[in-house]
């Protein structure tokens, strides 16, 4: 998964606020004067004192989440606004600006650790960069739990640390509060490759709980796939993880007929040409395939994954007929040769289009091979046994 990202820093400043000197109790004076010396730890000493002798004392309990901020004691801070919102709501707005300047802080701290970790060229020291920056923003949503950036932020961080289970829950909030195309497309993704990693894990151990684990996270990813569709209906990468799933929960009919509704609504819409000839590729209808990706060939010459799946829907084709007359003791060529030609152009334009992926260049090999191509088949695989090194 890759994600560049431009993060937005926001910046806030307030100063401390502290009321005046009268009517108030040893503890709060003294504690004030600390502040104003910015002797933290005194202060704090003294609030302590004033909230345990006044637990009514709301303005003891707002200093001391101020001061405890300033500390870098964010659960402190927390609790203690929580408490002198408890007793009035006399200090609601020196509170609110409070948050707003703790959690730009916590936000930039967030976006300068994450901005290390991607430079760090060690792993353990991005890891633990990765960390400092997500606890930052983790932080930073308690202040704030309005604020889509910080989610959004969060989420990516974790992306980028490959810790992708933690990444759902900020995902699921920038789903739940934004419709946020980033939302459904990374956290679809995830549901089908945990579902991807799952269907593997059952192959080796037969477990009946990662199968039907499996299946759930298909079906996760279907459910979110398919609410960001109504928002993002164009969108190539949403439609490409919802046909997959499809796939992948044996769900190929409901698939099918969904993406065939979707090109017969816009016909000249490439991506539901292509998603639903991936569908007709994993049905194995391989002609209805071909016809769905030539359709997006037309509407984009360049786009690269439907020329890649045309030229993957001819090599299919072509061995299956193959297997087919094999089993028949059937040495005739020409039924499944006539597909790799076919296939032939459009592997030839897909490594124009991008010429460093060593397995295009190595089935675009076997493909000149079987044709008998032999000094194309020689040099394609050199190219892509050079790229793998």
């Amino acid at each position: 998964m890759n994600r560049s990202k431009l993060f937005t820093i926001v910046i806030l400043f307030i100063g401390l606020a502290v009321t005046g000197f009268q009517c108030a109790s040893t503890e709060l004076t003294s504690a004030k004067l600390y502040i104003q010396q910015k002797n933290y730890p005194k202060a704090i000493a003294s609030l302590k004192k004033e909230v345990e002798k006044n637990p009514k004392s709301d303005e003891g309990y707002y200093l001391l989440g101020l001061v405890s901020g300033e500390e870098g004691d964010y659960a402190t801070l927390i609790s203690s606004y929580k408490s002198s919102l408890e007793i009035s709501n006399l200090y609601q707005k020196d509170i609110d600006q409070s948050n707003k300047y703790f959690w730009a802080n916590l936000f930039n701290q967030g976006v300068n650790y994450f901005q290390k970790g991607n430079a760090a060229t060690d792993k353990d020291s991005a890891k633990l960069l990765y960390d400092k920056s997500i606890n930052s923003f983790e932080t930073a949503t308690k202040l704030e739990p309005d604020s889509v950036d910080t989610f959004k932020n969060l989420a990516f961080v974790y992306l980028s640390a490959q810790n992708y289970d933690s990444a759902i829950a900020p995902l699921k909030v920038l789903v739940d509060k934004s419709h946020s195309i980033d939302g459904y497309k990374y956290l679809g993704e995830i549901y089908y490759n945990k579902g991807e990693k799952l269907k593997t894990e059952y192959a080796n151990t037969h477990s009946l709980q990662d199968s039907l684990q499996s299946m759930d996270n298909f079906n996760q990813a279907i459910n979110v796939l398919q609410e960001g569709r109504k928002y993002f209906p164009n969108n190539g990468d949403l439609l490409l993880y919802l046909s997959n799933s499809y796939i992948a929960a044996h769900k190929i009919d409901v698939a099918i007929d969904a993406f065939k509704e979707g090109v017969q609504q816009d016909p000249t819409n490439k991506y539901y040409r292509y998603n639903y000839g991936v569908l007709l590729l994993g049905n194995k209808d391989y002609e209805g395939a071909v016809e769905q990706f030539k359709k997006a060939v037309d509407i984009d010459p360049n786009y690269q994954n439907a020329n890649y799946n045309l030229a993957v829907t001819y090599v299919k084709w072509a061995s299956d007929i193959q297997k087919e007359l094999d089993a028949k003791n059937d040495t005739a060529t020409a039924p499944f040769k006539e597909k790799y030609v076919a296939a032939l152009p459009y592997l030839e334009k897909v490594v124009s289009l991008k010429d460093n992926d060593p397995n295009m260049w190595e089935l675009l090999g076997k493909v000149y091979a079987t044709l008998g191509y032999e000094k194309k088949a020689t040099d394609a695989m050199d190219k892509a046994d050079k790229l793998r090194k």
